[in-house]
């Protein structure tokens, strides 16, 4: 029996997934709004003083748009688990860790790219300097990814269990940490005219790391969840 090549499989992943997302285009836009709204929230706590709101602007849009991708995590492997097609996945003869690349893939394509497409209109409503926003575009480009590789490993950890949202928040946020540290450090350096590259190259040499790892890291939580 022939089951085609691997590259066969992952373009009919990606098909089949993206296709989900617009059935439920209405779910899939629910991040973006949770950023805006928050980001559109704070110029009412605060005041609307344009110094006051531009020094915290690009801080406010990193915890904004990490707070929203949060929203979407829990469902990245919710929907195929529950309708088995998760199972099937990993008894699939395709390398498990190149399928699950492409799940992660299509989840950052879908979430956390439209919000990387928002960020500068979002700065331009807390008066984010236009000094900084290529740091922060730059910062976003490389967090976002390495966020979803971290989060799909904790989800996979995760996926067997019933109302895993709050034990899935715990696991997550301690590892987002580092990268939210990294990526304000940037935004920070390139508000008070300091070099930008350190923080940008270790973002860059997480990112690497996690590219390579967390499929791998991801197929062995999904084995242990489903054994």
């Amino acid at each position: 029996m022939s089951y085609g090549t691997a590259l066969s499989a992952c373009r009919a992943l990606f098909v089949r997934d993206f296709s989900l997302v617009w059935r439920q285009r209405g779910d899939a836009l629910n991040p973006m709004l949770f950023a805006i709204m928050v980001v559109v929230l704070f110029p009412f706590a605060l005041g609307p003083e344009p110094n006051a709101l531009a020094r915290i602007a690009s801080g406010t849009i990193l915890v904004a748009l990490l707070l929203a991708g949060l929203l979407s995590l829990d469902a990245l492997f919710r929907s195929d688990f529950e309708d088995g097609s998760l199972e099937q996945l990993v008894l699939s003869p395709h390398p498990l860790p190149l399928l699950l690349a492409c799940k992660i893939a299509v989840h950052w394509l879908t979430t956390a790219l439209p919000l990387l497409l928002a960020a500068p209109l979002l700065g331009e409503l807390l008066y984010l300097p236009r000094s900084e926003l290529p740091v922060l575009l730059a910062a976003l480009a490389l967090s976002t990814p390495l966020l979803s590789l971290i989060g799909a490993v904790c989800v996979a950890l995760t996926v067997g269990m019933r109302r895993s949202g709050m034990l899935l928040a715990l696991l997550v946020l301690p590892l987002y940490v580092p990268v939210l540290i990294f990526a304000a450090g940037a935004c920070n350096a390139a508000g008070q005219g300091l070099p930008v590259l350190a923080p940008l190259l270790w973002l860059g040499a997480g990112l690497a790391l996690a590219l390579v790892l967390a499929p791998l890291a991801c197929a062995a939580a999904l084995r242990i969840s489903l054994s």
